[in-house]
This record gives structure tokens, C-alpha cells and sequence, in this order.
């Protein structure tokens, strides 16, 4: 017995001696490797023990608030201030907070900023797409720059665009020749950063062909920035993402503090990738070490230094802002800033940017998504997405091993990009399909059916197709044919891509997020909205960046409120029967390697 509970606190464990050792980086990545394999033998077994409830207790420890209370400032107003601990805090009205509803207001009001932009525009995706859409785009950051050259008195307008190396690379069109114009005409106002993970290098990266190259690591933040402006989003600059495929996203306006943030952080990520240059070319930024042909562990140390310094002078910016704002030693009343100008109202909301980058020894979103789960209480409700069912052995231990209520919406199969593609790439939706059943099957062992609930997004009685979805997680899917089906069941035939009506398109996208709703609460005070997707390559392989939303807005609450409501109210709840469909039979062969590739998507 005491071995079982050994096997089953392992992991979690481990991570608890990670922090614990910060200057010790090789001893670390043994103990992550070791952890690893921990949660690898934890698979296999079929039936897990009750010790699973010790979750909370060897999770990661809150970070304590240091500053002292006081009756001025903000100090303890919500629960979640600790975050700050890790990251700056911003605090905010919540009317400069705007919960977007679809992807044409996503794409209508990201050109609408761009045409107004004065100083900077700085976009962060995995890729640029290469449609008519994303030529809109890049038309019109054309246009502003050709606006701010012949005004009257030429501004200082910068465009920053960050994007993957290997995603964007990808194809004789790709997202380097969308924007080499951009950087011929304007070399001076444009800057293109193509990330490449240090993980592929050498023999691995002459080995692995194109597409799949993508699944050793990306870079997979989606910040999209104008002036002090700023969409947080989990959707790529591609024509789906502007169309038919529904992602989240939030507009910051007016928030001069965070758009300074993000503009430091992809800069600092630009840093440390090849610059694309006017002729197709990249480049490393001088006196910096290359990313695969130079030292792996003296770059991820270079990388974490110009990451880890953005984080932490915003960090120290905000604390003296505090500082000054509610302890100074001439305190203003909210009159005198009223009639001195500062008509801005109080905070109501407070933005938390959290970051990921494990190739970097950087987890502050790992630690404080952890810390949520952990600390949430009996009663409290977490409403968690995510297109693709892979969560990783953390997050699925303390959803089994909390107190909280879960309810997990998922995609099913038949909404997958990759449904009804040949060869290895149509086994990942049946991949997923065996994850998903290996996890309910624990929550049924577990007794834990009332209180974790998976639902799969669906549109019961519409025919739809797997369109095309430029699916970030292994690189692109494939359009030869594509399998019309009636949800639910129903004949199902194969027709030429030709053949089918864009208008029949139905797709899910891979939104992620999580919003928390207190116990006795029926809206939620918390929200998680961003790049990451809780899975494996998410934590371990990819660079994120997502934002924690705590608002005590009753408006702002109700706006994501409702937006969680719209994507659960197209879900059907998992039972043991979803599994005797015939689109949930999974081959052996898939059930065998899935254990084997499952780190990879």
C-alpha cells in the first residue's frame, strides 16, 4: 500500500523538489524526467487508488501575499492576489473590458485597430495564413505605414510581428512571403521574429520531415497589440480563425501598463529568434547564441535572462505604482485626481499575464493553473475547454483529487480537424478518443460522477464537414475528401471537397480556457484566456502566454458568464454509451502507440 501511494503522489511530488531547486537546472531536468516516467508507468494501470485524493495536500503551496494590509489601498480585495507574488498585477476598470463574441468581430475590429494605429502594432501568432483574408491584413498594415510616412508630421509607427519558425516556413507560399513585401518596403518600421525551438537541431532536424517538425515545439502565443490596445486571443491569424472557427478572445482598451508588457515580451521572445530578412533569409540577432546550430543549454539560459527580466521590471514597475499610488506620502482623494485630470475610475479588475516556457525553465502559467485547481474549495464550480482532450498527468490528478465541481467540454471526434484523414493523421482523433475513455473510466473507478462531468462540443441534427483547420498540434490537416455525417448517427457518405457546400461548415475550434465560479456564486470571478491548452506540448514543449481575469464587475462577470453558456450550450454530456458509437471504436494499433506519441500533440 505504501508503495501505491508512493507511485501515485510521484509526480506532483517531483514538482514540489523542482521549486525548490532553481539553481540547480540539471539536477532538475533528472527529476523531470523521472517524474515523467512516473506519470508514463501511472498509465498503464487501469484503475487508480483513492490516494489519489492526497492531490491537494503535495501540490504546490499558495504563494503568500507580503505586502502588509492597509485601509487605502486594494490590499486582500479578492483571493487570488497572491499571483502577483509571480507576476505583475494590473488592476483596471472593467469597462475598458470586452468580452468578443465571434470571429468576424475578431477579424473587424483587429483591421479597424490596425487602420488607427499611431505608434506600434505587435502581433504574435504560429502563423499567417495565406488566403485572401490574411492578404486583407497584411494590406492594411501596409497602408497604415504608407499613412504614417506621408502625414504631415511622420510618426514613429513600428510593426512587430512574431511568428514559428517551422509553421510559418512551411510551403513555397507561407508566412514569410506574405510579409516580405512588408519588410522590402518598409525595413526600417517592420520587424519579423521567427521562433525556433532549441529542441530541433542537429540530426533530428534533418530527420523529421516538414509538418511534423512542429511537434518538437512552437511558438504559440496569440497577442495581438495597437497602440495601447490589446486582443487576447487562442485564435491564429488564418482565414478560419476569421470565418467559421470559433475561438476566445478579449479586448483590452486603454491600458497603457499591459500593452507596454506585451509589447516587452514578444520583443523579448523576437530577441532571441531569426530575423527575417528582405531577401527570405533569417538572422540571428547580434551577440546572441543560435537557437539550433549554437550551445542548447547557453541559449535557454540567454532566453530565460531577457524573459525573466521583462516579467520582473514590470513586476517591480507595478509594486512601486502601487506603492505610490495608495502609500505615497501626499495621498490624493478620488475629487482632487478628478479635477486634476485622472478621470480614469478604480479598479474593479485586476490582469494577470502568466507565461509558459518550458524549454526555458519559465512555468508561472503550470504553477498558478495548478495552484487554482488545488485551491479551489467544496462547492466551487471550474468550467475548463479544451479542442484537444490531453490533459497532462497534474491537471488530471487534481481534477480527480479536489474538492471543486469540473465540468470538461471537449471536442468530439467528428468535429476534430484531422476526422476522417488518412494515413496517421486521421488516428489522432481516435487518439484523443482513447485518452478521453482511459480518463472516464477513472472517474467512474473513482465514484466521481456527479462532480466531474465531461461534455463534448456538438450540434446535434446539423451535417457539417472536417474543414480544413490549419490544426496547430501537429501541423495542418488534409483536404482530399471530406466525411458529411449527421450528429448522432445517420448515414454517412464521402464526397469530393468540390462538392460541398461552404455554408454546411460547422467547426470547433481549439478553444481553451477555464472560468471559476465561487461556491454559492453564479457567475464567475475568475478566467484563464490565451494561447495554452493544458495538454502536454502546451506546458512542456511550446511557448504560451494566456492572462488571469479577476473581476468583482458584476457586467464583466455576466459577459463571460455568457460566453462560457454559448459554448457548453452546444455540448451533449459523456456517459458510457458515447463510447459503443461506431465513431469511438479506436483500432489496437492506436491504442498501443497513443502512450507513445501522446507527448507530441
Amino acid at each position: 500500500m505504501a508503495a501505491a501511494a508512493a507511485a501515485a503522489a510521484g509526480p506532483v511530488l517531483w514538482r514540489r523538489l523542482l521549486g525548490l531547486l532553481p539553481g540547480r537546472p540539471g539536477l532538475a531536468a533528472l527529476l523531470g524526467r523521472l517524474s515523467d516516467r512516473l506519470g508514463r508507468n501511472r498509465d498503464r494501470r487501469r484503475r487508480r487508488s483513492p490516494w489519489l485524493l492526497l492531490a491537494p495536500l503535495l501540490s504546490p503551496a499558495v504563494p503568500q501575499v507580503t505586502s502588509p494590509p492597509c485601509c487605502l489601498c486594494p490590499e486582500g480585495v479578492h483571493r487570488f492576489q497572491w499571483i502577483r507574488n509571480l507576476v505583475p498585477e494590473f488592476g483596471v476598470s472593467s469597462s475598458h473590458v470586452r468580452v468578443l463574441a465571434s470571429p468576424a468581430e475578431f477579424f473587424e475590429l483587429m483591421k479597424g485597430q490596425i487602420k488607427v494605429a499611431k505608434r506600434r502594432v505587435v502581433m504574435a501568432s504560429l502563423y499567417l495564413g495565406t488566403g485572401p483574408l490574411e492578404q486583407e491584413l497584411v494590406d492594411c498594415l501596409e497602408n497604415t505605414l504608407e499613412k504614417s510616412l506621408q502625414a504631415k508630421f511622420p510618426s514613429d509607427l513600428k510593426v512587430s510581428i512574431l511568428l514559428d519558425f517551422t509553421r510559418g516556413s512551411r510551403g513555397r507560399k507561407n508566412s514569410r512571403t506574405m510579409l516580405l513585401p512588408l519588410l522590402q518596403r518598409f525595413p526600417e518600421q517592420v520587424r519579423v521574429s521567427l521562433f525556433h525551438t532549441p529542441n530541433l537541431r542537429g540530426l533530428l532536424r534533418l530527420l523529421i520531415p516538414e509538418r511534423f517538425n512542429e511537434t518538437i515545439g512552437l511558438q504559440h502565443i496569440k497577442v495581438y497589440l495597437f497602440d495601447n490596445n490589446i486582443i487576447l486571443s487562442g485564435a491564429n491569424l488564418s482565414d478560419s480563425y476569421f470565418t467559421n472557427r470559433q475561438d476566445r478572445y478579449v479586448f483590452l482598451q486603454d491600458c497603457p501598463e499591459i500593452a507596454d508588457f506585451f509589447t516587452e515580451l514578444v520583443d523579448a521572445v523576437g530577441d532571441v529568434s531569426l530575423q527575417l530578412q528582405g531577401d527570405d533569409t533569417v538572422q540571428v540577432v547580434e551577440g546572441m547564441v543560435h537557437p539550433y546550430k549554437g550551445d542548447r543549454a547557453a541559449y535557454c539560459r540567454a532566453a530565460n535572462k531577457r524573459v525573466m527580466d521583462v516579467i520582473n521590471s514590470a513586476r517591480a514597475r507595478q509594486q512601486v505604482l502601487h506603492a505610490q499610488t495608495f502609500h505615497g506620502d501626499s495621498l490624493l482623494t478620488q475629487e482632487d485626481a478628478a479635477a486634476a485630470g485622472d478621470r480614469r475610475p478604480a479598479p474593479d479588475t485586476w490582469i494577470y499575464p502568466l507565461i509558459q516556457m518550458k524549454p526555458f525553465e519559465i512555468q508561472i502559467d503550470e504553477i498558478v493553473t495548478e495552484t487554482l485547481l488545488t485551491e479551489a474549495e467544496r462547492g466551487a464550480k471550474v468550467y475548463l475547454t479544451t479542442g484537444y482532450f490531453n490533459l497532462t498527468q497534474a491537471y488530471m490528478d487534481l481534477v480527480l483529487g479536489t474538492r471543486a465541481e469540473y465540468q470538461i467540454l471537449l471536442a468530439s471526434p467528428e468535429v476534430n480537424g484531422f476526422f476522417g484523414a488518412k494515413g496517421v493523421a486521421g488516428a489522432i482523433p481516435a487518439a484523443y478518443v482513447h485518452i478521453e475513455r482511459q480518463f472516464y473510466r477513472e472517474v467512474c473507478s473513482l465514484g466521481q460522477q456527479e462532480r466531474v462531468q465531461l461534455q463534448e462540443y456538438w450540434r446535434r441534427g446539423w451535417t457539417f464537414h472536417a474543414k480544413e483547420l490549419h490544426a496547430d498540434d501537429l501541423g495542418g490537416c488534409f483536404r482530399k475528401h471530406v466525411e458529411l455525417l449527421r450528429v448522432g448517427g445517420g448515414a454517412c457518405g464521402h464526397l469530393p471537397w468540390s462538392s460541398v457546400s461552404p455554408t454546411l461548415a460547422v467547426t470547433f475550434s481549439g478553444t481553451e480556457g477555464l472560468w471559476l465560479y465561487l461556491a454559492g456564486s453564479s457567475l464567475p470571478c475568475l478566467t484563464l484566456i490565451g494561447s495554452p491548452n493544458f495538454g502536454y506540448r502546451s506546458v512542456h514543449r511550446d511557448l504560451e502566454a494566456q492572462i488571469a481575469i479577476v473581476t468583482e464587475s458584476r457586467a464583466l462577470q455576466q459577459q463571460l458568464h455568457q460566453e462560457q453558456e454559448q459554448l457548453y450550450l452546444r455540448s451533449g454530456v459523456v456517459s458510457s454509451s458515447t463510447f459503443e458509437q461506431p465513431s469511438r471504436q479506436v483500432k489496437l494499433w492506436v491504442k498501443m502507440v497513443t502512450p507513445l506519441i501522446k507527448n507530441f500533440f
